[in-house]
């Protein structure tokens, strides 16, 4: 936890990210960080829960994307004492005097407001990614950053040298100054000359044999002047521009991060990640009450069962399961499944609405899962509707396909938000 007098001086930026095209279709008609997660939350409640769990209660979302049903959800979810000045607002990509183009990348987009984030005296600002999912006291990074007297701090991850090699890697000194950035090394001595020292190793109980490496979180903490002198030029991405140009003229540090973390910014990564959630005991524990995940209070009714089978699955609030068979399943808000139905290693996403004045006139399905379906490594965006006998599952097909009404991306079946696919459907 950040104390008062620090925290009243930092501001945390979140970086919804651009298109979110790994993301697609999750993001045919929302912005990245409005994609539904684990059943009842959004992946932007992640970092926001984080930063107001840390005393960071001033925060911007930076985004330009399909960005309606975000602004829905930070206006319905995130509200403070009319009192404070605690906020947490998004900033979209705007037309200006001095600049009439939308983000180019990460450190433009900050740079495009830093003239609204400079008209407060703050001291700190805290940079973070709008697409992992980690759960991260930011109290301690900031204290790390103003003890070892840091201009600028980069969150970093321990990783094996079989992930190094698609990550940005930094290398520091046993101080944990950072001295070099090499973005996905590959070569193999290289790689040698990364390797975290002995002496950190042992700082972090790890064997003083063991070969990791430090892998950048996309999580910075900046101070006030040197976050100025780093967006003072054309560059447009913290990762590949300012972080290695800063690296040689600022006392840049690492804060080494040792537990959960996950890029959930691809189709792949998202639906395992959201699986995970299922497990008896998940690395990313949404019931850890010390640090709470934040989200829009919906004020649903309890889910009511009518006879199922359900085996390792997150049932979300309001659903209506009927005699179904549900195992390794995420089933999100709203979510109608009826009798004979079979879901294994899916997410449901459920719904915006109950259908209960049947807007499906016209022969369509009810929103929701028909009868005696099958749905298995699939992701069934919210609002869909599935009719009667469906049977949606990537067998035999491949990795990589647009079809009538779904997609495969990743050898996972999606059919997109508000999708219909008829009774009787094979994909």
């Amino acid at each position: 936890m950040t104390p008062a007098s620090i925290s009243e001086k930092t501001l945390a930026v979140i970086m919804g990210g651009g298109a979110g095209t790994r993301l697609f279709p999750l993001t045919k008609e929302r912005s990245k960080p409005a994609v539904p997660l684990a059943g009842k939350y959004r992946i932007v409640d992640i970092p926001i829960s984080n930063c107001i769990n840390s005393g960071l209660r001033r925060i911007y979302v930076l985004t330009q994307f399909n960005s309606t049903s975000l602004h829905k959800h930070i206006n319905s979810s995130y509200k403070f004492d009319t009192f404070s000045r605690s906020f947490v607002e998004i900033l979209a990509a705007q037309q200006t005097p001095s600049d009439s183009n939308w983000y180019q990348g990460t450190a433009d987009a900050v740079r495009q407001n830093l003239r609204d984030f400079l008209q407060h005296p703050y001291e700190y600002f805290v940079i973070l990614s709008g697409d992992q999912l980690y759960r991260m006291d930011f109290g301690e990074v900031l204290k790390q950053h103003i003890d070892n007297k840091a201009e600028l701090t980069i969150a970093t991850l321990p990783v094996t040298r079989e992930l190094a090699s698609d990550l940005g890697i930094l290398h520091t000194d046993a101080a944990r100054n950072i001295t070099r950035f090499d973005e996905k090394p590959t070569d193999a001595a290289l790689l040698d000359s990364l390797r975290i020292p002995a002496e950190l190793l042992r700082e972090l109980d790890k064997p003083e044999d063991a070969e990791l490496f430090q892998a950048s979180m996309g999580i910075y903490v900046f101070n006030r002047q040197t976050l100025i002198d780093a967006l003072d030029n054309t560059h447009v991405d913290f990762g590949k521009h300012v972080i290695p140009e800063m690296i040689k003229k600022a006392r840049v540090q690492a804060f080494i991060y040792d537990s959960y973390w996950e890029d959930i910014g691809t189709i792949r990564s998202f639906f395992e990640a959201n699986l995970l959630c299922t497990s008896p005991v998940p690395p990313f524990n949404f019931f850890d009450t010390t640090a709470p995940i934040y989200t829009h209070a919906r004020f649903l009714p309890g889910s009511k069962i009518n006879g199922a089978q359900i085996k390792q699955a997150i049932i979300s609030d309001g659903c209506i399961i009927t005699d179904a068979h549900i195992e390794r399943a995420v089933i999100g808000v709203r979510s109608y499944i009826s009798e004979g139905t079979t879901i294994r290693n899916s997410i449901i996403m459920g719904a915006d609405f109950y259908d209960v004045d049947n807007a499906a006139r016209g022969g369509a399905p009810d929103v929701g899962i028909g009868k005696n379906c099958v749905i298995e490594h699939a992701i069934i965006d919210k609002n869909a509707r599935i009719g009667d006998g469906c049977v949606v599952t990537p067998e035999g097909k491949p990795d990589h396909m647009d079809g009538d009404n779904f997609y495969i991306r990743d050898g996972i079946v999606i059919v997109p938000k508000n999708g219909t696919l008829p009774a009787g459907t094979w994909i």
